[in-house]
């Protein structure tokens, strides 16, 4: 008997694993259509994301330019040891995360709250054009930004540079090293706080229209509409986009950093990415620079991981 529902199961198993790759066949068969539609992103994907990884390796050699990227004299981590033990390291690190985290924290709760309170506006054809406005800054590429600051920030002909002057404070914001971090940030949140909103506000649409009504019975205001309605109906995507921003907690935006960048803050200003680009491209250390990029994306992965972890045991909400 035993053998039998032994034999039996096995029959079972053995049919199940055919039927089963049979459904995925036929399911790609179906959906062949839109499978043709993404294959050229996909192509790009792997030509772009993927194959590129393959010169991964040149952190680990000393890259010869007549010997391509596998003919280099194997290192090891030599140049990763040179990057830590370097005199820069402290420094690069310090900024990097310093930068980062100032973002994240300011940065990361910004569009949340735009969010909530566009959703809140109920006269449509105000909330129409408000949402124009906060949307436009994003759109504004990073060159006419960094110029926009220089001009409204200048100590002796910008607007800024006025009212500080006139308020008996002679400094240069854009040359402090106590000011550089406060620009970025703030500049950075005024210019994506609005665009970032838009998944927040989409997430809210779908939230059933009768639970603000039956808020609005029980007497609830605003603030407690928000806290019991709108805050639990985002929350998902609150993680979610977390999740994702610590695994770029030490790329910070190259080109805004580097176009702001002068010889009075460097101090403060000099993070990863512009370090491996100046190591990298002007002194031509190809190997040390790759190294130095691959253990920034090592440092990211670390805590995108570690972040998902945390989220997937306390929300049980994770991306994997």
């Amino acid at each position: 008997m035993a053998q039998a529902t032994q034999t039996a199961s096995g029959a079972v198993r053995t049919a199940a694993g055919p039927g089963r790759r049979r459904s995925a066949w036929q399911t790609l068969k179906r959906d062949r259509q839109l499978w043709i539609m993404i294959l050229p992103a996909i192509v790009v994907i792997l030509l772009f994301n993927y194959v590129p990884m393959y010169g991964i390796q040149l952190a680990f050699r000393d890259y010869d330019f007549t010997k391509g990227l596998t003919g280099g004299e194997w290192r090891g981590l030599y140049y990763f040891r040179q990057f830590i033990d370097s005199y820069m390291f402290a420094d690069i690190m310090r900024n990097t995360v310093t930068i980062s985290l100032a973002t994240i924290l300011l940065g990361f709760p910004a569009p949340i709250i735009l969010a909530l309170i566009l959703n809140q506006v109920r006269w449509k054809r105000g909330k129409k054009m408000l949402q124009t406005v906060v949307y436009m800054p994003h759109f504004i590429s990073i060159v006419v930004l960094v110029g926009l600051l220089n001009v409204l920030l200048s100590p002796n002909t910008g607007i800024v540079g006025y009212l500080l002057r006139s308020m008996g404070y002679e400094i240069n914001l854009l040359a402090s090293t106590s000011a550089f971090v406060p620009v970025y940030v703030l500049s950075d949140i005024w210019q994506h706080c609005g665009w970032n909103s838009i998944i927040y506000l989409a997430a809210l649409s779908t939230v059933d229209p009768q639970l603000y009504d039956s808020a609005k019975i029980d007497g609830a205001g605003k603030w407690q509409t928000m806290r019991h309605i709108d805050l639990p109906a985002i929350a998902p995507t609150i993680i979610i986009l977390f999740i994702l921003s610590m695994g770029g907690v030490l790329t910070t935006g190259f080109e805004k950093i580097f176009l702001m960048q002068n010889t009075l803050n460097l101090p403060v200003s000099e993070v990863i990415s512009t370090y491996v680009y100046k190591i990298g491209i002007l002194s031509n250390q190809f190997s040390y620079s790759a190294a130095i990029g691959l253990f920034n994306t090592v440092i990211n992965f670390f805590f995108l991981f570690v972040t998902n972890q945390i989220a997937r045991r306390v929300s049980n909400i994770s991306l994997w």
